[in-house]
Parts: C-alpha cells; structure tokens; sequence
C-alpha cells in the first residue's frame, strides 16, 4: 500500500534532524524526490514521439494515414478508401477506472471522438459498438451539431449535452479530462478547465439513459468496465496529443 504523501515526507525530513545545517539542501533535495516518486501516479499514453503503446483497431501496427506532427498525432484519412477499411486507433492496455486527458483539435467541418471501455473481437467492426463516445467536433459547421445538444463537442455522444459551451473553434487545441470510477459510480467530462458533463457509469440510472439513446438495442455497448481507449476516425481529419492516464 502506498503511504500518505505527508507521512513519507515527514519521515524523511525528521530522519534528517540531525543532520549538520550544510546538508540542508541535500535533505530538502530528498524530500523533494520523495514527494515526486509518492505522487507520480500518471501515465504517459502518447508522448509525441511514436506510436507505442497503440495500434490499428482489429489490426496491427500504427500506420498511414496516421503521422506524427509537432508533437501530436494526425489522422489524414484518404479520400478513397478500400470497402470495410477504419482507421481507428486503441491503446495496447485495458483500463477500468481512471482519469484521462488529452488534446484534440479538429479540422474545419470534422467531426471525431474518443471511447472508453473498447472491446476489440472481429464481430465489432468499430469501437462504437462497445465503447462510449465523447464528441469531438467542429460544432459550427458540421451538419451533426444540428441533430441534438448531446451530438456537440464534449457531449456523452447521443446521451447527455454538455452544460455549457466552452468548445474552442475548429483549428485550436481543446484539453479535456474524462474521469471514469465505477467505484464511486461517477464519470465527468471537463472541456477547457470547465466541467460540462456528469453522469453515472452503471446501474439502474445509466441504464435509463442508454435506453434512451440509438444505443438501446446494442447488445453489447457499454457492456464492458474493462475495456480499450479508442481514438476514432470518421473520415475527417484530427489530431490528438499529450495522452495520459491515472488509474483510480
């Protein structure tokens, strides 16, 4: 079990009482390193420089029409592409319960989005089937912001709206984090600093909302606490970066 942060710290620090006052900021250094050892509980999912840790949803390595640029990764979907054929990505790990952040920034009229508790087998032939969807979309110009306030960016796609309209234009950089705690019975979104969305993650009142949602009949949508992070390809371009992951 981990100790608390202050109980570490302080150890440490009275185990140096006595040193003489010289080793001042040898023991300050300590107690630094400590304090960055205890809190070091993130993840790095995407650290700009490669694809590891990620592959082709139902495939293989990460390839075109997927590239890495200043940092981020990029999907540039081709304008032809072979019948049947996705682009969407998945993390190598599983994941249950956690808190997740990102950049996304969305090209003019795109629209995207990223998944939680994917579930990867040949019979799902996207991550959507299994795995619940956060927007991310150019709400000004495409068509689908008009189909409902739960279809804008940073909604609980087809479930529930964001609360406020905090969405940065089409071609910037928005930050988001999605917390995900079935111990608790509690997932968030927070868009730009701000939380725009509450919801639970299982039990009789998300049930209600599924039920109310395109996804009722999905035999198998939100059916998985375990699942893959999914990064999704809708044909338009986007790109996502600073990826990490605390697990709860």
């Amino acid at each position: 079990m981990r100790k608390p942060l202050l109980f570490v710290a302080l150890a440490v620090a009275f185990a140096c009482k006595d040193k003489p006052k010289e080793n001042k900021e040898e023991t300050e250094d300590e107690i630094i390193e400590v304090v960055e050892e205890t809190t070091s509980e993130w993840t790095t999912l995407f650290d700009g420089t490669s694809f590891d840790g990620w592959h082709m949803y139902n495939g293989g390595e990460v390839t075109e029409p997927w590239t890495l640029e200043d940092g981020a990764m990029v999907l540039y979907p081709p304008e032809e592409r072979p019948e049947g054929a996705n682009y969407n990505l998945v993390t190598d790990e599983e994941f249950t319960d956690f808190v997740l952040t990102m950049d996304w920034k969305i090209a003019e009229g795109g629209n995207s989005g990223f998944f939680w508790g994917v579930k990867e087998d040949e019979k799902y032939g996207q991550p959507y089937v299994t795995g619940p969807e956060i927007q991310v979309l150019d709400d000004e110009r495409h068509p689908d912001a008009q189909n409902g306030e739960d279809r804008l960016a940073g909604a609980l796609y087809d479930i529930i709206p964001p609360s406020e309209d905090v969405v940065k234009p089409a071609g910037e950089w928005n930050s988001v984090e999605l917390m995900i705690n079935h111990k608790t019975n509690e997932g968030h979104v927070v868009l730009n600093g701000t939380k725009i969305v509450e919801f639970p993650v299982q039990g009789p009142e998300w049930e209600a909302l599924v039920a109310n949602s395109k996804f009722a009949d999905w035999e198998d949508f939100a059916a998985f606490k375990t699942g893959k992070i999914g990064l999704q390809d809708h044909g338009n371009e986007v790109a996502f970066r600073n990826i990490k992951i605390k697990e709860l």
